[in-house]
């Protein structure tokens, strides 16, 4: 099972465009995506750069609108992630509990979507895509 956990740092949804961690909350968390990576269960990982400089898409009626960034409505946004692939729902949380976060900081963990817990009708329709990968389907 693939799992991604999501890191959301209370106040990033603020942070400025340029903001950066410290070099001491950087080097704990590459002890522990060493960790994640000496398990075997590290798949990937990425830091987001704040809010402040993307932007979002809605689609309300139908029509593509841009929003630059920050958003005044975010109460809380993701800072960064891990995917990760484990035995279950409770080996993925046993890894978000070693994370050396800050108490200012949440990580969700959320089950990836598989081909296989789709219908038998929407896996034949992803079967007609074979060019996009399993990654890119699932």
């Amino acid at each position: 099972m693939r799992f991604m956990m999501l890191m959301i740092p209370k106040g990033y949804e603020t942070a400025a465009a340029d903001a950066m961690p410290s070099a001491e909350a950087v080097a704990a968390m590459m002890k522990y995506n060493e960790d994640l990576q000496k398990a075997g269960v590290l798949l990937a990982l990425d830091g987001l750069h704040p809010p402040a400089s993307g932007a979002r898409v809605s689609f309300r009626g139908g029509t593509p609108t841009v929003t630059d960034g920050p958003f005044a409505e975010a109460k809380e946004v993701v800072g960064g992630y891990w995917m990760i692939r484990v035995n279950s729902r409770e080996e993925a949380i046993a890894w978000a509990c070693r994370c050396p976060a800050g108490e200012n900081e949440v990580i969700e963990v959320r089950r990836v979507q598989e081909m296989e817990d789709f219908p038998d009708d929407i896996q034949q329709i992803v079967a007609g895509f074979p060019e996009l990968g399993t990654a890119a389907r699932a």
